[in-house]
């Protein structure tokens, strides 16, 4: 059986779409690099234009796009499917060339824990190693949810096939309803993955800023357990900040507490923006506005690595780079919505 063939004119690349893939998904399972980002229609990041063929859209209102990308027939690949081959121009570029190519596989939930009020962890477990790399993401398919929901990895690449996920509920979202309320141990999910550019760079030789906030926990804590494993911190120190709306919502430092340098080496930095009268001794605020206080060297000095809500990433993004020019090479992260 023939699938359809994708062409991209910008940089002469062809890939082939298999039955239930994206043009986006197709061209990373192929090793074709493609703009992405956040791979579910939230950012713009896969946009492209369609020269010829016939495509199929997922999600005609997804906020990727804007009136004016609409009027200039520009789509999404994280949300189009092609009906035939096709002809695009997409930007591409080395950056987003799959370290570890995504496959899809059936993952079975083993247990979850409760971290905070709102937040919890999920543990599946899946055929053959769980191969992804610190930072990294995956798509997974639910119950009774039309589309796939893409949620960030806590833990580790492993032989054993485990992936864990921490997911902070979302007040009529149907993916974490499914999670929160109907999954139970033993059910079967579909997992693809893994997918995201802002994974751990081992090789730099800067001192690690991780910032996270609500569910953006859990790249963030897989990237420091990365760092503690691949022996970074033994020359090299983590600055972890945690961006919480009340005290409540704080957490994080149990994880990193059981890592070796932690209060040494490591140093955890919780900000809340909204105190209460719960007694809240700690700083507050915005948690972007703490890094300048907190850093001991120019902020140009370090790799930055954050995740959490679109406000705070794009808080973050314009301190560093306008105001502490801040090179984009050392910073990393996925922008959802």
């Amino acid at each position: 059986m023939s699938h359809p063939v994708i062409f991209n004119e910008r940089d002469g690349t062809r890939f082939e779409q298999a039955p239930g893939d994206t043009l986006l998904r197709a061209a990373l399972r192929a090793g074709v690099g493609l703009s992405y980002e956040c791979n579910s229609g939230g950012c713009g990041g896969c946009k492209f234009e369609l020269l010829q063929g016939e495509i199929e859209t997922l999600w005609p209102d997804a906020p990727g796009l804007v009136e004016r990308d609409r009027r200039r027939g520009r789509h999404l690949a994280c949300q189009c499917r092609a009906v035939g081959d096709v002809r695009i121009k997409a930007a591409s570029g080395a950056e987003y060339l799959p370290p570890i190519r995504p496959r899809r596989r059936r993952a079975v939930l083993t247990g979850s824990t409760a971290l905070t009020h709102d937040l919890r962890e999920f543990r599946f477990r899946a055929d053959g190693p769980a191969d992804f790399l610190p930072g990294q993401f995956a798509m997974l398919d639910l119950p009774g949810v039309g589309a796939s929901r893409a949620y960030s990895l806590s833990n580790l690449p492993n032989a054993d096939g485990e992936w864990h996920f921490q997911i902070r509920r979302v007040a009529q979202g149907q993916g974490t309803a499914v999670l929160f309320d109907d999954l139970r141990p033993g059910a079967e999910i579909g997992l693809d993955g893994p997918y995201g550019v802002a994974y751990l760079r081992e090789a730099s030789p800067r001192d690690l800023v991780c910032v996270a906030g609500g569910s953006g926990l859990a790249p963030m804590i897989s990237i420091a357990r990365g760092a503690a494993q691949a022996g970074m911190l033994e020359s090299r120190k983590l600055y972890f900040f945690y961006g919480a709306r009340e005290p409540r919502d704080v957490c994080g430092e149990a994880m990193l507490a059981e890592l070796a340098g932690f209060g040494e080496r490591i140093t955890y930095c919780p900000v809340v923006s909204t105190p209460g009268a719960d007694g809240w001794a700690g700083a507050t605020g915005f948690v972007h506005t703490h890094l300048p206080k907190v850093l001991p060297a120019s902020l140009a000095n370090y790799e930055f690595y954050f995740a959490g809500p679109p406000p705070m990433t794009q808080a973050l993004q314009e301190m560093l780079m306008v105001g502490h020019s801040v090179p984009f090479e050392q910073i990393h992260f996925d922008r959802f919505f």
